[in-house]
């Protein structure tokens, strides 16, 4: 991650020491301590805390156990990534850690110790004017941003593997979009998946893989991605503007992106209308955007279960190759 976004994540080896040392009082000699910690909602694989320190401010934590360290690291990574564009908030990373005291999981006091990632904690701003033309705009402005250097010479993926919801997203480096999208994305999924397949349904996906390049195009241009943009990962920052928050993020097409928004529910009619008045789409986009989110839907199914199953045989149905 230094090499890469020439920014480098302090870790600590407790939570103490952390808070000590960058979050010390701003007086000469000042340590500010943890006197307050408030649970706070939301998220299926981490904890969240709200801390409340001894000189008046607030920090946001996540933690988990000590083992699942790598989920912090590959977040601080990716909002690292967004952030260096310029071109979209993201809160500001403070640092890891892992802490061998006692800590909580799954709501059980444990005495294994826990890893942590403690972030700027965001106040819950009113959200401001065109708040959802300002955020299409400046998704725009991220998809158009410079990213040789997330891919390490190639032009899709990214420069480590990190986590798509609690599972492993492979990253490697590609120079063709829909080989990447194909090997990286889609046949991991479908692979692990497998056991829910008849092998008439296996047939039909073996088709559908090896003719993946009858439907996706090559973009103009390879975007930095937050690579997991539903409505929950979306917030108002405290500038009053949208914030993005636990990315898993990677180079590739927009269209991933955007496809993505409207998958559970869509954003506003306006956000897509600035999108598109700043960010041209190839032409085409509706028929592929439910194959972008056949990833999703298939990650879910891995995820959650049979659930998912049923929008999985449909999205596949639809691009099935006679």
């Amino acid at each position: 991650m230094d090499n890469i976004t020439g920014m480098s994540l302090p870790h600590f080896d407790s939570l103490e020491a952390a808070i000590s040392s960058l979050l010390g009082g701003s007086k000469p000699g000042g340590v500010s301590q943890i006197i307050q910690k408030e649970r706070i909602t939301g998220g299926d694989i981490n904890l969240a805390y709200r801390l409340g320190l001894s000189d008046g401010s607030y920090v946001f934590m996540k933690t988990n156990e000590l083992k699942k360290e790598c989920f912090f690291k590959a977040e601080a990574a990716g909002l690292a990534a967004i952030a260096q564009s310029g071109a979209v908030g993201t809160p500001r990373v403070i640092c890891s850690g892992t802490d061998n005291g006692s800590g909580t999981n799954n709501g059980r006091e444990t005495a294994g110790g826990f890893s942590f990632l403690l972030l700027e904690y965001i106040q819950g701003a009113k959200r401001s004017r065109h708040y959802w033309e300002t955020f299409a705009r400046e998704l725009a402005a991220l998809h158009k941003a410079p990213t040789a250097a997330f891919t390490n010479g190639g032009k899709f993926g990214f420069f480590q593997d990190n986590y798509i919801g609690s599972r492993e997203q492979h990253n490697k480096v590609h120079d063709s979009w829909v080989s990447f999208f194909r090997d990286c994305r889609l046949e991991p999924q479908f692979r692990q998946a497998a056991h829910y397949f008849s092998a008439a349904q296996l047939r039909k996906v073996d088709r559908l893989l090896s003719h993946l390049d009858e439907w996706l195009l090559e973009p103009e241009h390879p975007s930095l991605l937050h690579g997991d943009l539903w409505s929950g990962n979306v917030i108002t920052g405290n500038d009053g503007k949208a914030w993005m928050i636990d990315p898993a993020a990677y180079v590739g097409h927009a269209e991933a992106d955007l496809a993505m928004t409207e998958l559970f529910g869509g954003f506003p009619r306006q956000f897509y209308e600035a999108y598109r008045e700043v960010f041209a789409l190839q032409p085409g986009y509706e028929r592929r955007r439910d194959l972008y989110n056949l990833y999703q839907l298939l990650n879910h199914l891995n995820m959650f279960g049979s659930s998912y199953l049923s929008s999985v045989i449909r999205t596949i149905a639809v691009y099935f190759v006679n």
